[in-house]
């Protein structure tokens, strides 16, 4: 089975990019959703979080903005929480591609922000980073609720560059030019995906 792995820098369209393959049938691994789930009530990261940082927690759950708060400009911080939560959101991946594979799936997404910044590339057999112009970008993040300027610089100075992951993306997708121009895009690399994956099996 071929993992194709999915990210993209903040605002450039990743979500809505995972969104076209789920359309197209293909079983996609959503890294965010799975800290959202563990950050909620009941979830295996809250505890663990709000030990490391009291008072993130709301209620039963964590506060992401109050967490984001907390560790986006202080890098040991930032340290601390990778080293709860990346174990929790290894172990769902490992996970859903186990599922997959049982269930006959020709390849995966697996959609994740920090992909090279995690070195999860080496476990993916095809990268694809989506892009589209600073300007977009900076539009888009600016429009999220609870989301600064500042906040928004300081989650671009942890990301790796766009341009430094487009160079090393084994497929480029472009979000600037409407959702059909992506649809169109992805049904390409679902089919290119299919024909690998049909290869392999001969």
């Amino acid at each position: 089975m071929i993992l194709l792995g999915l990210t993209g820098s903040i605002g450039m369209g990743k979500s809505a990019t995972a969104t076209l393959f789920r359309d197209e049938g293909v079983p996609v691994y959503d890294a965010d959703a799975t800290v959202h789930q563990l950050y909620q009530a009941g979830g295996d990261a809250v505890e663990p979080v709000e030990a490391a940082f009291p008072g993130v927690k709301s209620g039963h759950a964590i506060d992401r903005i109050r967490l984001r708060d907390r560790v986006l400009n202080d890098s040991a911080a930032m340290k601390t929480l990778e080293s709860i939560v990346h174990p929790l959101t290894a172990a769902a991946q490992r996970a859903f591609v186990e599922v997959a594979e049982k269930a006959g799936a020709d390849f995966v997404v697996l959609d994740i922000p920090l992909l090279f910044e995690t070195r999860g590339t080496a476990y993916c057999d095809y990268v694809l980073v989506v892009t589209a112009p600073p300007e977009i970008q900076r539009e888009r993040v600016l429009s999220r609720p609870g989301m600064t300027p500042d906040a928004f610089e300081a989650i671009l100075a942890r990301q790796v560059p766009d341009a430094e992951k487009r160079a090393k993306a084994d497929f480029i997708l472009s979000t600037a030019h409407g959702f059909e121009f992506a649809r169109d895009q992805v049904r390409a690399i679902v089919a290119l995906m299919s024909r690998k994956a049909a290869e392999s099996k001969s």
